[in-house]
């Protein structure tokens, strides 16, 4: 049986969105429902924790340091002291019920920013690309809730989740558009949320209700389960000095009497090996 530990212990509520950030050595997650970013060096064992001033769907590093985040009313960007050195909205868009959901950067340094209702109507999310000037493009706009997104090794195919579909979704992807949409998988235990990419192009994603995490080929073949204890994990991704530690962000929020580990980051050593993810180059 995979091993699977606690990287840190806690109680969030939507712990959501795992990143390593490279020049940091260091994992980044949020809690969305909490207003919380979260920060963790695997190897001093070193926590941080920045509050936000509205809910946070997503924190990426950036190429100057700092972080850019997928707030409610839009995203923002912090500098490289966090709170501390300030904060400044990128593009700010404010609709009453909506927030913003997961997000991931493109190969050439924009942000792919999802956003959702809270009541996860139909329809009521986005996908967008923001770039470092703030200019912003709507990709997709009949969305419910915008999950996962992430890109192949060769940057040449997009991989996506809108979570009520129960699909990954998969593009080919021009290095700007995304086109002819078709289905990777189709999951048929919980539903899929937030998704990374490995070194061998197969597709890891978190299962919402599923307890698990679930690898496939590019073919869309299901080869690897890892088995959680955890009722509600929410995203994954490669970190760690070689990308081989896989880290899982998990969530309490909507359990009636949750695992002990339910809202804690788990990470899985020695799962595999991850790409290098970009900085947003904003």
């Amino acid at each position: 049986m995979t091993a699977v530990e606690v990287a840190v212990h806690a109680a969030a509520s939507l712990g959501e969105g795992p990143t390593w950030d490279a020049a940091g050595q260091r994992l980044i997650w949020v809690d969305i429902l909490g207003s919380r970013v979260h920060t963790y060096d695997p190897v001093s064992g070193r926590r941080t924790v920045m509050v936000t001033e509205q809910h946070v769907g997503a924190a990426k590093p950036r190429a100057g340091g700092g972080l850019v985040v997928n707030l409610r009313d839009g995203v923002g960007l912090y500098g490289p002291q966090g709170a501390a050195g300030g904060f400044r909205w990128l593009h700010r868009e404010p609709v009453p019920g909506r927030r913003g959901n997961d997000a991931a950067v493109a190969p050439d340094g924009t942000l792919w920013a999802g956003t959702m209702r809270y009541d996860e109507a139909p329809g009521g999310g986005t996908l967008s690309r923001i770039a470092p000037d703030g200019g912003t493009r709507t990709v997709l706009d009949d969305v419910a809730v915008s999950n996962g997104t992430g890109w192949s090794p060769d940057g040449r195919l997009l991989y996506y989740v809108d979570s009520p579909t129960r699909r990954i979704d998969v593009f080919d992807f021009d290095g700007q558009q995304p086109s002819g949409r078709r289905p990777l998988a189709v999951v048929d235990a919980g539903f899929p949320d937030g998704l990374t990419v490995d070194a061998d192009g197969c597709v890891w994603v978190a299962l919402w209700d599923g307890g698990a995490v679930r690898r496939y080929t590019p073919d869309g073949d299901l080869d690897r389960v890892i088995e959680l204890p955890v009722r509600r994990p929410t995203a994954c991704a490669f970190g760690g000095a070689g990308l081989t530690d896989l880290y899982i962000t998990t969530a309490r929020t909507g359990l009636d009497a949750p695992h002990p580990m339910s809202g804690s980051l788990l990470v899985v050593p020695g799962a595999g090996k991850g790409l290098p993810q970009p900085p947003f180059a904003g």
